[in-house]
């Protein structure tokens, strides 16, 4: 098993950048697919972003595409969400997620979760 903790969240302006990061301990994280999702308040939750065991093939949606960057570090167990040109409607609560055995854009894919960090973007 693995367990995630974000941190990075905050408040920020429309225009703005954060960087989220997500710690692994546990099991390394050199063998989980790892990724971020978000959750508008009243909402489902929306896939945001993947990225492969080794680093490549990021994934995202058109929604963050071009503003949001998913990196990641085995040596440390770590994985980040740059988010650049932040708009209002990027605030949710994010949450790391992580999966041993598949590389997809829906919440049932993914087997762990962290609690999450609250991103806000004011307009």
């Amino acid at each position: 098993q693995v367990q995630l903790v974000e941190s990075g969240g905050g408040l920020v302006q429309t225009g703005g950048s954060l960087r989220l990061s997500c710690a692994a301990s546990g099991r390394t994280a050199s063998a989980y697919t790892m990724g971020w999702f978000r959750q508008a308040p009243g909402k489902e939750r929306e896939f945001v972003a993947a990225i492969t065991r080794i680093g490549v093939r990021p994934s995202y949606p058109d929604s963050v595409k071009g503003r949001f960057t998913i990196s990641r570090d085995n040596a440390v167990n770590t994985v980040y969400l740059q988010m650049n040109s932040l708009k209002p409607e990027d605030t949710g609560v994010y949450y790391c997620v992580a999966d041993s055995e598949r590389f997809g854009r829906r919440v049932n894919e993914y087997d762990y979760w962290g609690r999450g960090t609250q991103v806000t973007v004011s307009s």
